[in-house]
């Protein structure tokens, strides 16, 4: 009996046997970076203005399902899909007035650390208590995003997405680098439960060593939540101050607000003076001290009389010292600056943004980006100067800290406003370029993060929205909605006392990162030997 071979030059019986292989085979190929891509998009969904901080939790199970095992070469591409799944729509606000170009750039760049990250999970997933090197991979990765390149880009760091979650003491703790690897790490640590699990019901037994890395993975960042709520307190330490925060509104969304420099300015005058009324007519507190938003003054006080009696007027209408954002010109270099104006004296104290944007506030490489696109240099006709020095201002006895919108996404310039004797700290912004999106959401979330990691109220005065009052524990106490003028009035506690998170600054996440370098030297080390050994 012979068997019946289908000729070469019979290709139609032989496309019908190979077709269906065929797709599946291309379709499981697919299937991991199809994986990966829509986990970033599920880290994506964990994010404000959405309140499901957990499903951070199930994303970097299915990412480490996706990396277990692999080589590092599969891992850098895996990764950089899960980076593009999660920051293409979390970074979408950067193109709403510019377009789609920058915006597009900016998640290509910053995807490639998510590459690396994936790479380096990779690598160790092949260790005894993989999660807990994966995990700090991961903030080592975060790291190096918040330092280059142009000084850093924090936007999205995993502690952000939590304000609302259950592992948000852990800020206190550790700041955000720790609260962001207990995320990751329950993460990790729920994908090697359930593989576990699974390896049970296949075999009928687990190794006890992996079954207890297993569950300490996703015990530890729990338990250590517990043990840190007791460092989350709202009680004052001395004393209170009743804050007032102004939201002026702006004449249209977008770029171009700009052009209304001097309708912005009278607007936050008008709605001081109106709050101003109120408290004369006993509807409202007096307030203690005034906080207006970033750019509420882009007329310089200093060079245009004009505008400095605008601001005086209305300091002497509410009787309180106002801590006003201007945009200053002075030896020839523009600063974004805090200016704090009293009621009496005018101004007695600035505070220059040290943190300023790129793209946004000066323009790294100008003379490629001119010719690329000179609309994008015109926005930015002029670079502005960093400032040197924290900004705390002693208004009505109480010492304010002042972050200057951008400068919340970055630990180092909050923390040394905490450590420079700040009792409550002010976070005066700008979102009005950025219309209705979600990027307002976002950092007011991370304001909320702030709170609790360094014990402080935290107010968040914004031009357009949302402006808000945040406890020390991250509770929104006030908030207002956009595009709309309005005031907040409200007794807050000040706080002296320093949390771990505050006394150790970088210390948390450089120890973090020593452990990611020694799973990476192990993991490596160990591949090595391996080659070695079978090359013998």
């Amino acid at each position: 009996m012979t068997a019946t071979v289908p000729s070469i030059d019979e290709p139609d019986q032989l496309e019908p046997q190979l077709a269906p292989a065929s797709r599946r085979a291309r379709l499981l190929r697919l299937w991991p970076a199809a994986t990966a891509a829509l986990a970033g998009v599920l880290l994506y969904v964990s994010f404000p203005p959405r309140t499901l901080w957990w499903l951070a939790l199930p994303a970097f199970g299915i990412f480490g399902w996706v990396l277990r095992g692999r080589s590092w070469k599969a891992g850098l591409g895996l990764g950089y899909l899960f980076g593009l799944g999660f920051l293409l729509p979390l970074l979408v606000w950067t193109g709403v007035e510019v377009g789609p170009g920058p915006w597009l750039a900016l998640v290509v760049i910053e995807a490639v650390f998510v590459a690396l990250v994936g790479a380096g999970v990779s690598v160790v997933s092949k260790l005894p208590g993989w999660p807990l090197w994966a995990a700090a991979v991961w903030i080592a990765g975060e790291a190096a995003r918040a330092r280059v390149p142009f000084r850093g880009f924090p936007w999205g760091k995993i502690a952000f997405g939590q304000a609302d979650g259950v592992f948000l003491p852990l800020a206190a703790l550790g700041g955000t680098p720790v609260l962001g690897f207990a995320v990751v790490l329950c993460g990790f640590g729920l994908n090697e439960v359930v593989r576990q699990v699974i390896e049970w019901r296949r075999t009928g037994a687990v190794p006890h060593v992996a079954a207890v890395v297993a569950a300490l993975s996703v015990v530890v960042p729990v338990v250590g939540t517990l043990a840190a709520r007791t460092l989350v307190s709202d009680k004052a330490e001395v004393g209170t101050a009743t804050v007032a925060v102004i939201q002026g509104n702006v004449p249209r969304a977008g770029l171009d607000f700009n052009s209304q420099r001097r309708a912005v300015l009278d607007y936050h005058a008008r709605e001081t003076e109106r709050l101003a009324a109120q408290v004369r007519a006993g509807k409202v507190a007096q307030p203690d001290f005034v906080l207006w938003p970033e750019n509420s003054s882009d007329i310089d006080p200093f060079a245009n009389p004009d505008a400095a009696a605008v601001i005086e007027n209305a300091a002497r209408a509410i009787d309180a010292p106002i801590s006003v954002g201007g945009v200053v010109e002075r030896d020839g270099k523009l600063y974004n600056e805090q200016i704090l104006w009293d009621p009496e004296k005018g101004p007695t104290d600035t505070y220059d943004k040290r943190q300023v944007q790129p793209f946004g506030e000066y323009l790294p490489l100008r003379s490629m980006l001119d010719h690329i696109n000179k609309n994008w240099t015109t926005m930015v006709r002029q670079d502005f100067s960093r400032g040197s020095e924290p900004g705390v201002f002693t208004m009505d006895g109480a010492k304010v800290g002042l972050a200057t919108c951008y400068e919340a996404a970055f630990d180092w310039a909050v923390r040394d406003t905490v450590t420079h004797g700040a009792q409550m700290i002010s976070v005066p912004s700008n979102n009005a370029t950025f219309d209705r999106s979600e990027m307002t959401y976002q950092q007011l979330a991370m304001s909320r993060v702030r709170a609790v990691e360094h014990s402080r109220t935290v107010t968040v005065p914004v031009t357009s929205g949302v402006s808000a009052i945040i406890m020390p524990d991250g509770r929104i106490t006030q908030r207002t909605g956009m595009f709309v003028a309005d005031s907040l009035v409200q007794k807050v506690p000040l706080r002296s006392s320093e949390t771990p998170a505050t006394k150790l600054g970088i210390l948390p996440e450089m120890l973090l990162v020593l452990v990611a370098a020694g799973g990476l030297g192990w993991a490596i080390g160990a591949g090595v030997r391996g080659r070695r050994a079978g090359g013998v």
